[in-house]
């Protein structure tokens, strides 16, 4: 693996992870909600009476974000490396993954560690492992 250091972009990374940041703090302190993306989405298939518009800002805004970064600034190519069945097959298994763990990255792993749930620190080292240990079989046994 080689690291284009001239892409480094390490402001505008700091600026996505504050921005991050500040949207889970905002929604934990006026919604009383943990923006966990798995837990939002889930939400709209089986919403409940007043549930429905914060979930739908909040999935509006992390796709129009991108939208709007457009009009200043070109968004980076997209490259992906694996074919169609890896990509279902890896979905599958994320999914299966969000719901044994009870919670997604967003959730264990920006509102849970920010909130110091030991359950959500368990939930992201296994996930961290896992997505090492599978990088690590498929590019280089």
């Amino acid at each position: 693996m080689n690291i284009a250091w001239q892409h480094f972009t390490p402001w505008s990374a700091l600026a996505g992870g504050m921005l991050i940041g500040l949207a889970a703090a905002l929604l934990i302190l006026f919604n009383g909600r943990i923006a966990g993306i798995s837990g939002i989405v889930g939400g709209l298939l089986r919403p409940r009476q007043g549930d429905l518009g914060w979930r739908i800002a909040f999935l509006a805004g992390l796709v129009g974000t991108p939208l709007l970064w457009q009009l200043w600034l070109a968004l980076p190519a997209v490259r992906i490396d694996a074919g169609a069945p890896a990509l279902v097959a890896a979905g599958l298994l994320v999914g299966v993954g969000v719901r044994y763990g009870a919670g997604c990255t967003s959730g264990h792993g920006v509102c849970g560690l920010s909130r110091w749930s030991p359950r959500s620190l368990a939930a992201t080292c296994v996930f961290m492992a896992a997505g090492f240990l599978t990088v690590y079989l498929l590019r280089h046994l």
